[in-house]
């Protein structure tokens, strides 16, 4: 049976900056590999600690050992390339909010690279950060990993990726088959809670600016969405679901405090919450851009929800009375006992992190806690 966990969080947390450092350090080979694990090791400990001092459900790494929340292909697989521009990646809107320009920058300042040859990790995609916490959580844990289409069009470039892969959807194929090996490995290794991060649900054909764009090039945005599910069931079929609680993230993108998509979660609703095959789908719901709660009420009966009403983009905390009315409202459309409460997003989906100090992101963790306890006490 999946755990309920009422209290959850997307994963990512904001990195110490000894972590940052270090990191910048080891990518200049001021430092050895060693040293770096030693540190985000040190790192990962404190935030350990953190979660469950907080008294979190559900326990995370942070994503420490990544350079972002879909990097961790791109971190380990062999014959990638630097490139300049990735033109698959063009398909994405703008970074927008207060904090859009800073965004763009950051994403600026990582070097774009492209898969060179066929997919072949050095190493297990998350070998180190199981091993650690299977070790070191004292609690359950979960894993996260990207959609294989999210990584798929981050790593596709034409004139370089396409001399191996026809398409990004055939080497979105061959990720689906790297992240089932892994989610057995980690059954193995005592995982309670496998997360699959995959956005162009809402990124892409529920934002009505790409979905136009979609459709004035000659995409079928529902053909899209029909083969992103069929992807993303294929890695989560690797699952045993009699020990493993199986989520799946949706967002509009989370990068130093901004976005880059807006749109409710109608046009993907019906289709996706009915045939997608996992136990919670973690969605975003902080503000009016995800649009209201109407689309539950396609979510069917063996299926929770956790609403993502707490802001991870900014420090003010959303007052618990607010927080059990959009609950209240939720429950028009998907019973009490299948809901629970996290931020929408991670606190660091980018190395940089949101423009939050760690104070204030114990206290939005915090509040996710104490707004569990009131509303199912």
């Amino acid at each position: 049976m999946p755990e309920t966990f009422r209290s959850d969080h997307v994963g990512s947390l904001l990195r110490p900056p000894e972590l940052l450092q270090a990191r910048t350090e080891f990518t200049e080979g001021r430092i050895s590999e060693t040293q770096l694990h030693e540190i985000e090791d040190a790192s990962i400990s404190r935030a350990l600690g953190m979660q469950r001092e907080v008294g979190i459900s559900i326990l995370s790494d942070g994503e420490y050992r990544r350079s972002g929340w879909s990097m961790a292909i791109r971190d380990t697989a062999e014959g990638m390339v630097p490139v300049g521009e990735n033109p698959i990646r063009r398909i994405l809107a703008a970074w927008q909010g207060p904090h859009g320009e800073l965004a763009t920058q950051t994403m600026a300042a990582n070097r774009s690279v492209a898969l060179g040859a066929k997919l072949k990790l050095k190493h297990r995609l998350t070998e180190r950060d199981a091993a650690f916490l299977s070790t070191h959580a004292v609690g359950p844990w979960k894993i996260t990993m990207p959609g294989p289409l999210s990584v798929a069009g981050q790593i596709f470039t034409p004139g370089i990726t396409d001399r191996v892969y026809p398409s990004v959807h055939a080497l979105a194929n061959d990720v689906a088959a790297v992240e089932q090996d892994e989610i057995r490995a980690l059954q193995n290794e005592g995982v309670a809670y496998i997360q699959l991060d995959s956005l162009h649900y809402v990124e892409r054909i529920a934002y009505p600016t790409i979905r136009a764009q979609m459709v004035a090039a000659g995409e079928d945005p529902d053909a899209y969405l029909d083969a992103l599910i069929d992807i993303d069931n294929r890695v989560l079929d690797a699952v045993d679901r009699t020990r493993v609680t199986v989520g799946l993230h949706m967002c509009r993108g989370n990068n130093r405090s901004a976005w880059h998509a807006e749109g409710s979660y109608e046009p993907i609703a019906e289709k996706a919450f009915n045939r997608l095959n996992v136990d919670r789908f973690l969605l975003e719901y902080e503000t009016d851009r995800a649009g209201g709660f109407e689309p539950l009420r396609f979510v069917p009966e063996d299926k929770m929800v956790v609403l993502g009403l707490i802001s991870s983009k900014e420090p003010a905390l959303e007052s618990i009375d607010l927080l059990k009315r959009r609950v209240d409202e939720a429950t028009r459309y998907v019973p009490l006992e299948r809901l629970a409460i996290s931020p929408q997003c991670g606190f660091a989906s980018t190395a940089p992190g949101n423009l939050l100090t760690w104070d204030e992101q114990r206290r939005k963790l915090e509040l996710v806690v104490e707004a569990a306890r009131r509303i199912w006490a």
